[in-house]
């Protein structure tokens, strides 16, 4: 037996199996990098117990579990197991906030948080929903590109086109150019009528594409919102329409990953009403293990601006730009 307050105690193991309990107060690295390790020199196998609380490594392994079929996932509430006498459940069901009943009693790993800002809940029915293309095709098609950071962080793009987000594109370990030269296959493909890019990170992206002609509308996180009196920064003004945008019946791809990222930053308000959005170093240091939310941060990305749907020739424009800029200029040609 061993306690998950000392992690490397358990380096080095070989092992059959493994029973975690409490798994929403462990931290990731005790699984990724310690215990799933250890279990594959024998292909051993865990089970993990415990209580949902919030977005953590147990909600990631359930909703895991619930997508992949390599894994299984059982819920048992107080009202499967009959534990605790009938009046003392309504007794806790009066007493206690919907959340945190919800979460100790009902197992609801979907209960959300008074400070999140987006409920898992709302991420699972948007990953359910599918537009077809002819009930989107009025709709513009926007772009948004978050760069990485560093190097564990990811290059993400993301596609909306109105109630109806793609598959993100991610690139791990490629310099600016390359990313730069990948995206202009993609606006060449999709033909979008806005791509917003992250300006923190993405300068020289930008840039490149710019040299290539190609009109890219740099967004930086942390600068000053369209409605400043409402938003502390521009990101926040972003997810917040994000947030809104699920709940009025946008579209996801069904990824584990998003959705665990698009319901994990808390939000409050400064001390003039202003929205505030918890940023990637507060996320990491509150959920330590934590990546960067790179694929929601390229979708809030899509949020950035008001887009209209551009005409056709606007299009064929473009492209005759881009065709003229790139043949060498003749002097002897014009008289």
């Amino acid at each position: 037996m061993f306690g998950g307050d000392n992690p490397d105690a358990m380096r080095g193991l070989r092992l059959d199996g493994i029973v975690m309990d409490e798994v929403a107060q462990l931290k990731n690295e005790l699984w990724t990098d310690i215990v799933q390790p250890a279990l594959s020199d024998r292909l051993g196998w865990s089970i993990f117990i415990g209580t949902p609380s919030g977005i953590n490594l147990f909600s990631e392994l359930y909703y895991k579990a619930i997508d992949e079929d390599e894994w299984a996932a059982a819920r048992f509430t107080v009202y499967d197991t009959d534990s605790l006498h009938p009046n003392e459940v309504t007794r806790l069901k009066r007493d206690m906030s919907e959340t945190s009943f919800a979460r100790e009693y009902l197992c609801d790993f979907a209960a959300q948080g008074d400070d999140q800002l987006i409920a898992l809940a709302d991420t699972e029915d948007a990953a359910k929903r599918t537009y077809q293309a002819d009930h989107v095709k009025m709709s513009p098609v926007v772009l948004g590109i978050d760069p990485a950071r560093f190097g564990d962080d990811r290059s993400v793009v993301f596609r909306r086109q109105g109630k109806q987000g793609f598959k993100p594109i991610v690139y791990r370990g490629i310099d600016n150019m390359d990313l730069a030269a990948r995206i202009a296959n993609l606006i060449e493909e999709h033909n979008p009528d806005a791509v917003f890019c992250d300006a923190g990170a993405g300068s020289g992206v930008i840039d490149r594409l710019r040299q290539l002609s190609y009109d890219v509308i740099e967004i930086p996180f942390g600068g000053k919102a369209t409605k400043p009196e409402q938003y502390i920064n521009r990101r926040t003004e972003m997810w917040w329409l994000m947030k809104e945008w699920i709940e009025m019946g946008g579209a996801i791809p069904n990824d584990t990953a998003l959705k665990q990222e698009l319901a994990t930053p808390i939000y409050w308000y400064d001390n003039v009403g202003r929205k505030v959005l918890e940023s990637k170093d507060q996320i990491k240091k509150r959920l330590q293990g934590a990546g960067s939310p790179d694929l929601a941060d390229a979708l809030a990305l899509t949020f950035a601006l008001p887009v209209a749907k551009k005409e056709m020739e606007d299009i064929y424009i473009k492209r005759r730009k881009v065709a003229t800029q790139k043949e060498e200029y003749d002097p002897y040609t014009r008289m």
